[in-house]
């Protein structure tokens, strides 16, 4: 027997329209790349997103077409995002960090249509037009006064803007409809494309508005410091409007300094982000003497919280919600917002035990561990095993890849995370390691494997590995462990300059160590456990 209710499809656009009825006085400041600092309402998003609908339809964009951006955190950025999924196209966000080789790869694995750039990002575009497609649209993020100057064809965002009308008769899309399109680094390989539906975008915003509690509500001023080009801006860019909160976009100045002075002026009351951001802005705080004005919550994600960053904040009072999630779960996966019995009646210490942990998980999203045969573990915090997931803002699968969907995906259906966790018995997450030798610095994920793929092609080099040490900023960053191939020593100059040809700067190895052999497991593979014990407590240089 069903029930008797009606059905109406789980629709993006239709999260805007609430917020510019509902919440007309919130705001969404932008820092531009102009220089100045730009301010507008909800329904004043509205209409634009309504104009740009149009110029995209005016443009030939149909739906299920890609539509790429190549830019900050900003107005003209969330305009996308509405815009784009809402007429039915995908939403193809960019992280301008890859490398040119991976970048030109998504473009064309993705078919995008037309990309929207930052003026920043120009010169970048420029770099690999000639490997790009030829009928590829590029449209600048800015007005006609401060378009740069090039040899590209170059369409201007405002000019597009202007001759269209506010109205636009949007679509009832059925809810599975895709929306967005993100490419994650996170595994071996080319970069694979998680594609977001609209109902899995809804079901996520709702689920973060539950887990985060006060501080995602109304008259809330939040910070995405977390950019929209990387997993969505963790959904702020739909629970925000959701919920009447006020979105304060930094643009491309990140530094301790700027993101002072933006939330000191704006008030900002909670902010997003990675561990590497909140080390800057501690700084800054401790330069300062005191908080910004009105600043009461960080949180925290894309890499492990230092006890000493979350202490330090506490004390300061600025609660820490700890986040764990994943581009392929559209990402948050759990918060860690205390209990409020624990909150309450828990000592600094007691509490930081449970915050340095990765939190319980959000409403939606379902978590089991299992051993090497594919068994179960149970939930008791002792038991270790790989994290699989499931739920509704989970993929089923990887974009246009059938290759890396069955690598990834179990018999059952749940989705191989690759970490190495244990769950307590209170549903707390504890992640011990990765299963797949990746390197997470300052929030972006390494390949160890596609850096030493480049490596083994040098004549000097026998074999290499690289693995994970630790760094006070970016939390780990990669080296390379060389046995020569004969008495010559390969420069990291050299090395450098083979592997700028395939990955982005930040990618490279930090430092050479050179040995007679690498260690190996009992099936002949490098232990690159041996390895990261071996260099445990290695000093990178200055």
């Amino acid at each position: 027997m069903l029930g008797q209710m009606m059905h109406r499809p789980l629709s993006i656009i239709e999260i805007l329209r609430f917020a510019a009825e509902i919440h007309k006085t919130a705001e969404i400041v932008s820092v531009r790349t102009e220089g100045d600092v730009h301010r507008y309402t909800y329904p004043d998003a509205y209409a634009r997103v309504g104009q740009l609908a149009n110029a995209l339809q005016d443009m030939g964009i149909e739906q299920g077409d890609r539509v790429a951006t190549l830019a900050w955190n900003g107005y003209r950025h969330f305009e996308l995002y509405y815009a784009v999924s809402g007429m039915g196209a995908v939403c193809h966000t960019i992280n301008p960090r890859l490398s040119a080789e991976q970048m030109v790869y998504i473009i064309q694995h993705a078919e995008d249509r037309v990309i929207f750039v930052d003026t920043t990002f120009v010169p970048v575009i420029a770099a690999i037009r000639d490997q790009l497609p030829s009928d590829l649209k590029i449209i600048v993020m800015t007005d006609e006064d401060h378009m740069p100057e090039s040899d590209l064809p170059l369409g201007c965002y405002e000019d597009l803007l202007a001759p269209q009308a506010a109205n636009f008769d949007w679509p009832e899309l059925p809810e599975d409809t895709a929306a967005a399109l993100c490419y994650t680094s996170g595994t071996t390989g080319n970069p694979k494309g998680a594609l977001y539906s609209h109902r899995s975008t809804v079901l996520h915003a709702y689920s973060v508005v539950v887990g985060v509690g006060a501080m995602l509500s109304e008259g809330a001023r939040v910070l995405p410091v977390v950019p929209l080009f990387h997993v969505n801006a963790w959904g702020l860019p739909y629970t925000a409007p959701m919920v009447g909160a006020s979105l304060i976009f930094p643009g491309g100045a990140l530094d301790g300094a700027s993101l002072f002075k933006l939330m000191d002026a704006e008030k900002v009351s909670s902010a997003w982000g990675v561990p590497t951001v909140w080390q800057g802005l501690a700084g800054e705080i401790a330069n300062q003497g005191r908080n910004p004005d009105g600043f009461n919550s960080v949180v925290v994600g894309g890499s492990a919280a230092p006890r000493s960053m979350i202490e330090g904040f506490e004390k300061s009072g600025v609660s820490v919600c700890h986040a764990w999630g994943m581009t392929e779960m559209s990402p948050i996966g759990t918060q860690g917002n205390l209990p409020v019995s624990v909150a309450a009646s828990a000592t600094l210490e007691e509490r930081l035990d449970l915050q340095q942990l990765q939190g319980r998980r959000v409403h939606g999203v379902e978590l089991k561990i299992v051993d090497e045969d594919g068994v179960p573990q149970p939930h008791d915090g002792e038991a270790v095993g790989e994290l699989y997931v499931r739920g509704n803002n989970v993929i089923s699968g990887y974009f246009n890849n059938e290759e890396a969907t069955a690598d990834a995906m179990d018999a059952d259906g749940w989705f191989g995370t690759g970490d190495i966790a244990s769950i307590s018995t209170d549903g707390y997450l504890m992640i011990q390691d990765r299963a797949k030798d990746l390197i997470k610095s300052g929030g972006e994920w390494i390949s160890s494997i596609d850096l030493e793929n480049v490596v083994m092609g040098h004549p000097d080099v026998a074999s290499c590995a690289v693995i994970a040490v630790p760094h006070p900023k970016w939390d780990e960053r990669p080296i390379l462990v060389v046995v020569p191939n004969g008495e010559a020593r390969v420069s990291k100059s050299e090395i450098d300059e083979m592997l700028l040809k395939h990955v982005a700067k930040w990618q490279l190895p930090d430092a050479i160590e050179f040995v007679d052999a690498l260690p190996l497991t009992a099936t002949g593979k490098v232990s690159k456990l041996t390895l990261r014990r071996q260099f445990a407590d290695y000093q990178l240089p200055e």
